[in-house]
C-alpha cells in the first residue's frame, strides 16, 4: 500500500506503523524491516532531532515525531495507519484505546489492517495491568525455574527468552501470519502477543519430555540444563570456557577419545545419572588443565560437538560467522545481519537507524497532510 521506496526482501511493499515503544516491539519491527517491510516508527516530539538510543533495534525505519496526547497528532497517526498493512503497539492494555488509537478505531477505518499488540502478560488475565520485565514473565511462565544448577539461583538468560524470543519474534510471526490471512480473506485482525505465552511455547520440547518421563521438574539434573556431563560448559585454564554438546553416542565417543577417556569405567554408561556428578567433576578437572585455544585446537575437525565459548565482539571474528556474513559493521556499529535468509528475495543491508523525527514531513506529505 506504500508509495515510498522500500528495500528488497520478501516483505517489500508491506507498510507497518510502529507506535514507539521499547524492547520486544521494536525488535519485531526490526525483524520485519530487515525483510523488506517499510516500517514507520512514531516517536515522541521531545526526542526529535536526536540520534536513536537503539541504533540496531531501530535500523531500517523511517521516524516521525508526533504527540499522541494531542488530538491533531493522533489524527495524523490514524491517517498514516489508514495506508498501512499492520500496526505494532506495545502499551499496557487500554492505553491505546484511551489515546484514540485502539484496534477498534483503526480496523473500522482500515478493515484489512493487522493490529499487533505486544505485552508481557497479555491483553487479559489477573496480571494484565501489572508491571513487569523479562525476568518476571519467564519466571511465571516456568522457564526461569528450569534453568541453572540445582544448588544455585536460576541464571538470567539475558532478555532472550522473554523479550526477544517469546515477545518480539512471536509478534513478528503473528503479524506475518495475520497478513497472509488478511490477503486471503480481506479481513484484518488483532494479534495478542504476550511474552508469557511466547515463553511457554518455547518450552514445548521440555514439556514433551516431562510428559513421557524423560525430564525431571527440577534444575540441573536433566539432559539440557547442565545436569548431563556431556551437555554443559567447562572452564579452561585461562579463564575461558568450552561448550560440550556431545549428546549422541558417536559424538560422545569422540569426546572421550580426545580427552583420553576411552575405556574409562566411569564414563562407560553415558546416561547413568547416578554417575553424572562424578563425571562432571572429572571433566571439569580435565578441561581446567589446558587453555581454551589449546582445547579448540584439540577438537578442531573432530565430530564431537565441542566448541569454544565466545564473547559478543569475539564471535564476529569466527571464520564461520565471517564466511556467512552473520555480523556486519555499519557506521562503526557491529550488529547481526538479517535472518533468516531467503534465496529468491534477499533483503540487502538495512538502513541505519534514523534521527528521531527525520521523516515527519515526508511521511505526512505521503498521506496528504501538511
Amino acid at each position: 500500500m506504500s508509495t515510498a521506496s522500500t528495500p528488497a526482501g520478501p516483505l517489500a511493499g508491506i507498510r507497518i506503523v510502529e507506535l514507539g515503544g521499547i524492547g520486544p516491539g521494536p525488535f519485531a519491527g526490526m525483524l520485519l524491516a530487515d525483510q523488506g517491510a517499510e516500517v514507520i516508527r512514531v516517536d515522541r516530539p521531545a526526542d526529535a532531532g536526536t540520534a536513536s538510543k537503539h541504533p540496531i533495534l531501530h535500523r531500517g525505519r523511517r521516524s516521525v515525531a508526533l504527540d499522541l496526547k494531542d488530538p491533531a497528532g493522533v489524527e495524523a497517526v490514524l491517517a498514516v495507519i489508514d495506508t498501512a498493512d499492520a500496526v505494532i503497539e506495545g502499551f499496557r492494555p487500554g492505553v491505546a484505546e484511551r489515546l484514540g488509537l485502539g484496534p477498534e478505531i483503526c480496523l473500522a477505518r482500515n478493515p484489512e489492517l493487522v493490529y499487533g499488540r505486544m505485552t508481557g502478560w497479555g491483553q487479559d488475565g489477573p496480571l494484565a495491568q501489572a508491571p513487569g520485565h523479562d525476568i518476571n514473565y519467564i519466571a511465571v511462565a516456568g522457564a526461569l525455574g528450569a534453568l541453572g544448577a540445582a544448588d544455585e539461583n536460576p541464571p538470567l538468560p539475558l532478555n532472550l527468552v522473554g523479550d526477544m524470543g517469546g515477545g518480539g519474534m512471536l509478534l513478528a510471526l503473528g503479524i506475518t501470519t495475520a497478513l497472509v490471512s488478511a490477503r486471503r480473506t480481506g479481513e484484518g485482525q488483532v494479534v495478542d502477543a504476550a511474552m508469557t505465552d511466547g515463553t511457554a511455547v518455547q518450552l514445548a520440547l521440555i514439556h514433551g519430555l516431562l510428559a513421557i518421563g524423560r525430564w525431571e521438574d527440577a534444575r540441573g539434573v536433566n539432559l539440557f540444563d547442565g545436569g548431563a556431563p556431556f551437555y554443559r560448559t567447562y572452564r579452561t585454564s585461562d579463564g575461558g570456557h568450552m561448550a560440550v554438546g556431545s549428546v549422541e553416542p558417536h559424538f560422545y565417543a569422540v569426546l572421550l577419545q580426545v580427552l583420553g577417556l576411552t575405556g574409562d569405567p566411569l564414563f562407560a554408561g553415558q546416561h547413568d545419572r547416578d554417575s553424572w556428578p562424578a563425571m562432571r567433576a572429572r571433566l571439569a578437572e580435565i578441561f581446567a588443565g589446558r587453555s581454551r585455544e589449546e582445547w579448540t585446537a584439540a577438537f578442531d575437525g573432530t565430530q564431537s560437538c565441542v566448541t569454544p565459548v565466545y564473547g559478543l565482539t569475539e564471535a564476529a571474528t569466527h571464520p564461520h560467522n565471517l564466511a556467512r556474513g552473520t555480523y556486519y559493521t555499519e557506521g562503526g556499529v557491529l550488529q547481526p545481519a538479517p535472518a533468516p535468509r531467503f534465496q529468491g528475495t534477499p533483503p540487502g543491508t538495512p538502513r541505519p537507524a534514523p534521527v528521531v523525527g527525520a521523516h515527519t514531513r515526508e511521511v505526512l506529505a505521503e498521506v496528504g497532510l501538511a
